[in-house]
């Protein structure tokens, strides 16, 4: 029965391979090469083939030890503010403005002026441009919440809603709100982050409190 299925892990193990070229994060690289090792290791104990299990199983100690490596990696985050009309600002948002259309399309720069806006910078590098309404109820209605294709490993978003609370709320913000979240990836991003779909008025949205 084993050896029925065993061409499926040889499957199983090419097509995980095959999308770590794809992916465009470190860390996803490294877990499907990971599981496309497990596979081939399988595979090649099942049919008793020693070249393949040999490669397999270096492959599976070098992609485990940057694994270790990239969860032990102490990073620096920092958050800083802006206003909106800022150079770099305006440059960061037209360079991005293809994948950020992709997650928020009816954002435009001008809402910036009158917004809560802040970059979180890792390793002094921009990260990721958050920009808020914040209501006089202390909702936080989001604009944009934009995190480079790279660093979409969720501790940006660990850094912003639990690590930074204190500066949430010294501006005046209690709860988070997305009152439009069309993009599917970011949706699954914000129910892992702890937000809850929730009726706000005649309106499905997404909000997180973060003071009571």
């Amino acid at each position: 029965m084993l050896q029925q299925i065993t061409p499926y892990f040889g499957y199983l193990a090419s097509l995980c391979l095959i999308i770590a070229l794809l992916v465009n994060n470190d860390l996803k690289f490294r877990w499907f090469n990971t599981f496309g090792n497990i596979f081939f290791i399988v595979y090649a104990l099942v049919l008793n083939a020693v070249p393949v299990l040999i490669t397999n199983v270096l492959l599976l100690g070098i992609n485990a030890y940057y694994l270790f490596k990239v969860y032990r990696r102490q990073e620096n985050f920092d958050m800083l503010s802006f206003k909106g009309d800022e150079k770099m600002a305006q440059k960061f948002i037209r360079f991005y403005q293809g994948d950020i259309a992709s997650y928020f399309p009816s954002f435009t720069p001008s809402v910036l002026q009158d917004n809560f806006n802040f970059v979180v910078t890792r390793d002094l590098v921009i990260a990721n441009m958050f920009s808020a309404k914040v209501l006089a109820n202390g909702d936080a209605v989001v604009a944009l919440n934009y995190t480079l294709q790279k660093y979409r490993d969720y501790k940006v978003g660990t850094y912003i809603f639990e690590k930074e609370k204190d500066f949430m709320i010294a501006n005046g913000v209690k709860r988070i709100v997305y009152t439009d979240v069309p993009n599917k990836n970011h949706r699954r991003f914000l129910k892992v982050m702890g937000f809850e779909e929730t009726l706000i008025g005649e309106k499905n949205c997404f909000a997180k409190l973060i003071a009571a």
